[in-house]
């Protein structure tokens, strides 16, 4: 019989459609590391999340993500109640199969699918923070989302707007996303934002971007903000601020190399708590997933949850 206290959550579409194709080399080969284990493929948004919640409150002990940064996101918001983490005792595993896995690029976490395994037998475990965010979806309803990465509005809200409507990750996620990124910078535009940090900031900028921080990597590899840290209680905020077109596109090189800081238009803050409005419509970002706009309100929840990931 499998066992219920460890659970493997697979989406089969991660990857593009790739995973599903994969999961009986990978079903074998998580049976000879860890033993029996229940799985669950996913058919539709929301199954991760739902499934991670039943599983919880079933009494699994780990709970194993198996796609993209989409997938753990849902994974992640299964472990979290309106207050914060429902089950404090629980681990989560991630085996990283998506397209674009920038997550792993902060936390270690092996990229391969073999190697990412062990790392789950071996069962080291960090304790690490989660954002919860604060907005309003597109038809104007409160909602309450947490994540484990980056959550930006402006132009990553736009770039993943744009690759969810043509569904272009098939080249692969750095093409995909520089694709995207140089369409959406031509179309889009600055904005006029407000942005509040504790109680310690209040200003209107002019950005074309504003990342919150958890993680490092977003947007298939950009570097956004290089010195966030997963388990230092802050967030780390970037704000791309008043660049011409020209200088967007002369700088963006940064983007990817860590050197983002050396850009005089770009403040890079830290802070607990991140209030943002503006008059124009600016989409949001949340681990690769476009979910709404602003305003928004966005808290750092301390040693929220624990993962399995190699010794750094």
């Amino acid at each position: 019989m499998a066992s219920k206290r460890i659970v493997f959550i697979v989406n089969p579409h991660a990857g593009n459609d790739s995973t599903g194709s994969q999961w009986p080399r990978i079903q074998a080969m998580a049976r000879d590391r860890l033993g029996y284990f229940t799985s669950y493929l996913t058919t539709k948004p929301g199954d991760a999340t739902r499934i991670t919640m039943t599983s919880l409150i079933e009494g699994a002990e780990l709970i194993i993500c198996v796609g993209g940064d989409g997938t753990l996101n849902e994974v992640v918001n299964g472990f979290m109640d309106e207050a914060g983490p429902s089950r404090t005792d629980a681990l989560l595993g991630f085996v990283p199969t998506g397209t674009g896995c920038d997550f792993i690029k902060t936390v270690p976490i092996p990229a391969r699918i073999e190697q990412s395994l062990d790392t789950i037998k071996e069962g080291y475990t960090k304790v690490i923070d989660v954002g919860r965010l604060q907005h309003r979806n597109d038809h104007g309803l409160p909602v309450t989302r947490y994540f484990h990465n980056i959550v930006s509005f402006g132009l990553g809200g736009e770039v993943d707007d744009r690759i969810n409507k043509k569904k272009s990750k098939a080249f692969g996620p750095f093409i995909s996303f520089i694709w995207a990124t140089v369409v959406s910078i031509f179309l889009y535009g600055k904005k006029n934002i407000r942005i509040q940090i504790d109680n310690s900031y209040d200003k209107k900028v002019i950005a074309w971007n504003i990342a919150v921080a958890n993680g490092q990597y977003h947007g298939g590899g950009m570097r956004v903000a290089p010195d966030a840290l997963i388990d230092d209680g802050l967030f780390h905020i970037t704000v791309i601020g008043n660049l011409s077109l020209a200088e967007v596109f002369w700088h963006l090189p940064k983007l990817y190399n860590g050197r983002i800081k050396d850009i005089k238009e770009v403040t890079i803050l830290t802070g607990k708590t991140v209030n943002a409005f503006s008059d124009d419509r600016v989409l949001l970002d949340c681990d690769g997933e476009q979910p709404g706009s602003l305003p928004i309100v966005i808290n750092i929840m301390p040693a929220a949850l624990r993962m399995i990931t190699k010794k750094s």
